[in-house]
């Protein structure tokens, strides 16, 4: 398990990197959130985009691969969780190979 963020860069490209624990103790996000619950069926695939908001996206069940435009990916696994904030830029694909994907999505309503 682990805490991550997908963010864009300032040259448009989607990066991935892992919080450390002392970066976890002090986030502090303001705004309002909502949440959804997605099941996707395996197999699903969205080609590069942006995220359509920023959120933080908690994986329950089955595995999720992000794709980066430099040709890196990322697996994610139940207990993962991202704060996702490549909302500009080149984004990123999402693949979902193999059974049904189950994700809690907390989105950010900034004030």
């Amino acid at each position: 398990m682990g805490v991550y963020r997908l963010y864009s860069g300032d040259d448009g490209e989607s990066r991935i990197t892992q919080y450390t624990d002392e970066e976890l103790a002090n986030i502090k996000i303001k705004g309002t959130m909502s949440f959804s619950v997605q099941k996707r069926e395996p197999g699903h695939f969205m080609d590069q985009h942006p995220a359509a908001s920023r959120r933080w996206h908690i994986h329950v069940e089955g595995r999720m691969i992000i794709g980066l435009s430099d040709g890196t990916s990322h697996t994610f696994n139940p207990g993962d969780v991202r704060l996702v904030e490549d909302t500009g830029g080149k984004g990123h694909t999402t693949t979902l190979p193999d059974g049904d994907t189950i994700a809690l999505m907390i989105t950010i309503d900034e004030e």
